[in-house]
């Protein structure tokens, strides 16, 4: 039966029990209607009232759970469904709302590896850019200064070095970035050496960062190895810019279900439920694209700790 025939017939049986009621001789009204009958006319109408609001919530109390379920359903954590209860009609509805949650988070899935691959291209395009045209002119320019301040008067030896070390301190910060941008090291050595260079390189801004590898980890494909790495950076990155701290520890070791875990803790402030950035939102897709389960908190001792679980089946889906 439609919901508009049930509700239908379960208000047409309250009136008949109402009209039944009025013409059985328990109930008269006199004219004009004395006290007692006025109240047995008020409680019959109040009780008919309440037993309509509770039928009306019987049986519209699956579309309540189906939009608490709308309301909380989150792309970004695939895989939660509403329960298909009820009467075949909203049992119905329900199994069309998650069957358009399959297909949004398909398609969100398909859509974001392709941004993702399209920006992977554009940083090595970046990287190489960098790397040729202007770390090359650097380079020219670092040669034709160390050539100035070898033939120049005394009085502007200094200042010509001073120029050739601002120089040599631009092209080093260069080719850290066209390092993150492309990450060569990733590519020629895999994971655990990209992860100690990321390391290193942030150890350079400030920031002590302590790294640990387990020895011996499960084979990685290079879509998961790069999705773990780009995590890892925004993490630091996140931790150098927004969190205040200055101690940071990079983990990848074993998953507790098989796989691998990722875990960067800092000594920050923490998150303390400030709103999400970019960053974490595409540290978030990252892990959607490879299956992995991301986690951001607060620590009790303070400080973030973000975590990327890659469990076995999305090493062996890519």
């Amino acid at each position: 039966m439609s919901l508009f025939w049930r509700i239908f017939v379960m208000n047409a049986s309250l009136l008949v029990l109402a009209t039944l009621l009025l013409l059985s001789p328990w109930v008269t009204v006199s004219s004009p209607v004395r006290f007692k009958e006025a109240i047995v006319v008020i409680a019959g109408v109040l009780a008919m009232l309440v037993a309509n609001a509770l039928l009306f919530w019987y049986a519209l109390n699956p579309i309540k759970r189906l939009s608490r379920a709308m309301v909380k359903a989150d792309l970004l954590t695939p895989g939660v469904r509403a329960e298909a209860v009820g009467p075949a009609e909203m049992a119905g509805l329900v199994h069309t709302f998650n069957a358009m949650l399959d297909r949004l988070e398909s398609e969100r899935a398909t859509s974001s590896a392709r941004v993702a691959a399209a920006q992977e291209a554009e940083r090595r395009h970046l990287a190489r850019e960098l790397h040729d045209e202007v770390g090359q002119a650097l380079t020219a320019v670092l040669l034709q200064l160390k050539w100035l301040a070898d033939r120049a008067p005394a009085e502007l030896r200094d200042d010509l070095r001073s120029a050739q070390e601002t120089t040599r301190e631009s092209l080093d910060e260069l080719r850290r970035i066209a390092r993150r941008l492309r990450p060569g090291v990733l590519e020629d050595l895999g994971l655990t050496s990209a992860l100690r260079a990321l390391a290193a390189d942030f150890t350079t801004t400030g920031i002590r960062v302590g790294h640990r590898n387990e020895p011996v980890l499960p084979a990685l494909t290079q879509e998961v190895e790069l999705a773990i790495y780009r995590v890892a950076q925004e993490a630091l990155t996140n931790a150098a810019r927004h969190s205040g701290a200055d101690r940071v520890d990079v983990e990848l070791r074993h998953g507790t279900l098989g796989g691998v875990e990722l875990v960067i803790s800092d000594n920050g402030r923490g998150c303390h439920g400030a709103p999400e950035g970019s960053g974490i939102h595409g540290m978030r897709e990252r892990a959607l694209l490879i299956g992995a389960q991301f986690t951001l908190q607060t620590n009790a001792e303070g400080g973030t700790s973000v975590r990327l679980r890659v469990p076995v089946r999305a090493e062996a889906e890519q």
